[in-house]
């Protein structure tokens, strides 16, 4: 028998007026209120709450409980921040909902207690980084979402948060001849589009935020990648459109940078995550151009200066367009600070700007620099998180060299913090330049990490060693990736033997086992849980974090693998033929000018030649175009052909001239059949 029916002749004397109905009274009530809790739909749970709230001779105290019940369920629903119950979670670890815990409503709060603890501790890095925090978090989410499940067995949310899997009731069937990798990117590009659109639809408003202010909400088109940047959505491109463009038009953007002082990871994004999506978007926009100059005319005029050692350096880690903070404990360029110019980096790769060649080349000298000294216990060859300005010495205030200390969650700047961004900007100068100086922070660090691996320490090394600093640099491989398709070089293959990844494998080797079990977990990922992804989310910036609830020291303390978590990166990649992420210094060698839907497409490129193998799962052929990167001006053979059981017959063949870094191509795609696109020079 349920909990809330167990409700006594007394208890429900007090909240029904003493008369003959009573016994009939407490039925319906416990009866809505069991509803309610059942109810997956918080539209639903809603709409039987206020029926309950129209009965008639309901207790005054019991009216004033559930007065404040819908009050913060209709919160909970339709609040334009997301996340408006943090400040309160962060400090009391719950969250009062105004009902007395003996209440009959008591049972119905600890759903949203739960939500709230669970989706503060993804967000938090303070806390998801801090064992005991994480502990405490999560546990006491559990119990609530366990006293939930007892009340309310019923309840499919709950079960999901104590890892139990929602299966999607959408199918995505694939035909009997379509190759096992085409059927699982597709879906999980269809999945990914799924969920992409339900954040359109559900949540974007009229100024185009989708409600986690814009500081989180700029950060959605990390993972709208393989869609955003891998193919032309008419709904999607017009969303992120609209919200660059209303971003950048706030008040606090007025001067091409925010006004609102705060450290750089946070300061860089309205500018850097509005920006950098369009100029893939939209990349001959001249408005995109000036924008991204404008980043580098303060950094040059504003930001940085000459250290006392000579080298430029970001000042502050703390800056805004008009001013910087100069505080001792602040002073310090660092690894994030990529970010401040990541567009003004995607447009020094595609035009070569002198100046910014200049601007640029000294700022990684001074990274270059700092990389091969042995300083305040930094091992020779590793590359710090933070410089010191104005003494250029190595970290910040901090006696560990490892641990700056320049913002309040130090964790942000803690070694090896935002690594990737420096060394894809290293690559990308070494790329612009030809200097072979700029790989060899990059090579020292392979080198340590690849030492480690081949004889790891028996203990555990102490903080800021080399052997510490090795096992933390496990993020090289992409650079490394990049920097082996770029160059032809072979220098690094042994550590990228050992830590590439599917695609890679794939890419330089021709291995497609595990690229195919890659994106088949990919598409098990995405084929599950879609309310962990869409309604439950509370911060935008943590929109496909929900699987890591399930690890083996998350909400239940033991793993469940049918809960994985999806990689967006795989798919770019797959659809792309980029070998990392495009976030800085991008490899992306064709964007198909289609929808993301019915469509799979496996690309291997190179500066000189693509190709790529599609999949059109719809029944009827599918007019196509596509634009092509990375190829090197010259004459080119275009060619299609469907494959059938060791053979091939071409369907399709054109003569391509390239002469810029944009050149589009349109071809018939047949349905239902693998075809071989390839782009060859004649």
């Amino acid at each position: 028998m349920q909990v809330l029916f167990l409700i006594s002749i007394m208890t429900a004397a007090s909240l029904l007026a003493a008369d003959s109905a009573v016994a009939a009274g407490l039925v319906d009530v416990n009866h809505l209120i069991h509803r309610a809790g059942n109810a997956d739909s918080e539209e639903v749970r809603i709409d039987l709450l206020r029926q309950l709230r129209g009965r008639p001779g309901l207790d005054e105290r019991f009216q004033k409980d559930l007065d404040s019940l819908l009050r913060e369920i209709e919160r909970w629903s339709n609040d334009e921040r997301l996340d408006y119950f943090g400040s309160e979670v962060s400090r009391t670890r719950d969250y009062d909902f105004g009902i007395a815990p003996d209440s009959p409503l008591a049972p119905l709060t600890y759903l949203y207690r739960g939500r709230m603890l669970t989706w503060y501790a993804l967000e938090s890095g303070t806390v998801w980084n801090t064992p005991h925090l994480k502990r405490a978090f999560l546990d006491t989410a559990r119990e609530f979402f366990e006293k939930t499940i007892a009340a309310f067995p019923e309840n499919r949310m709950a079960r999901m948060y104590l890892g139990e899997p929602i299966p999607s009731e959408k199918p995505y069937a694939a035909p009997a001849g379509a190759p096992p990798w085409a059927v699982q990117q597709r879906e999980g590009l269809e999945r990914l589009a799924d969920i992409i659109e339900w954040w359109i639809d559900h949540r974007m408003r009229e100024d185009g935020q989708y409600g986690g202010g814009w500081g989180d909400d700029c950060e959605m088109w990390r993972w709208w990648t393989p869609i955003l940047i891998g193919f032309e959505s008419p709904k999607i491109d017009a969303a992120q459109a609209k919200f660059s463009r209303t971003i950048m038009s706030q008040s606090h953007m007025k001067l091409g940078y925010t006004t609102r002082m705060s450290d750089v990871e946070h300061t860089a994004e309205d500018s850097a995550d509005a920006i950098t999506p369009m100029m893939h978007l939209d990349p001959e926009n001249p408005d995109l151009s000036r924008q991204a100059l404008r980043l580098a005319e303060l950094m040059e005029t504003l930001w940085t200066g000459r250290n006392e050692r000579g080298f430029l350096q970001f000042k502050s880690t703390y800056f805004t367009a008009e001013k910087l903070d100069l505080t001792p404990a602040r002073a310090c360029d660092t690894v994030y600070h990529a970010r401040v110019v990541q567009p003004t980096l995607l447009y020094w790769q595609r035009t070569g700007d002198p100046k910014l060649t200049k601007l640029f080349t000294a700022w990684m000298d001074t990274w270059v620099d700092a990389a091969a000294r042995a300083e305040r216990g930094k091992p020779a060859g590793i590359i710090p998180t933070a410089i010191h300005w104005p003494d250029g010495g190595i970290g910040g205030l901090d006696p560990n060299w490892w641990d700056p200390r320049n913002h309040g969650e130090h964790t942000l700047y803690l070694f090896p913090s935002a690594m990737s961004m420096m060394t894809h900007t290293l690559l990308l100068t070494h790329h612009m330049t030809g200097d072979p100086k700029y790989l060899e922070p990059i090579r020292s660090m392979a080198k340590i990490r690849l030492d480690y691996l081949n004889a790891p320490p028996k203990d555990s090394p102490a903080p800021g060693t080399q052997a510490w600093c090795a096992a933390r640099l496990g993020g090289l491989a992409e650079v490394i990736a990049k920097y082996k398709l770029l160059t032809g070089q072979s220098d690094l293959d042994a550590l990228l033997t050992r830590e590439r990844s599917p695609y890679v494998r794939y890419r330089l080797a021709g291995e497609r086992g595990p690229l195919a079990a890659a994106l088949q977990e990919n598409a098990e990922a995405l084929r599950v849980n879609f309310p962990g992804y869409t309604s439950e989310v509370r911060y935008t910036d943590r929109v496909l974090r929900f699987p890591t609830l399930f690890s083996g020291d998350g909400i239940i303390r033991q793993a469940v693998p049918a809960i994985r978590t999806p990689s967006p990166a795989l798919l770019y990649s797959s659809v792309t033929g980029d070998p990392g992420t495009p976030a800085y210094f991008p490899m992306n060698a064709v964007r198909w000018l289609t929808p993301p839907r019915d469509l799979a497409a496996l690309v291997h490129a190179d500066k000189d030649r693509l190709r790529a193998e599609l999949f059109h799962f719809g029944a009827q052929v599918r007019p196509m175009a596509a634009e092509f990167y990375l190829l090197a001006p010259g004459t080119y053979a275009l060619t299609l052909a469907v494959t059938e059981s060791g053979t091939t017959r071409q369907v399709h063949r054109q003569e391509l001239v390239v002469t810029g870094p944009r050149t589009r191509a349109t071809f018939t795609l047949p349905a239902q059949e693998l075809c071989l696109l390839r782009v060859e020079p004649r």
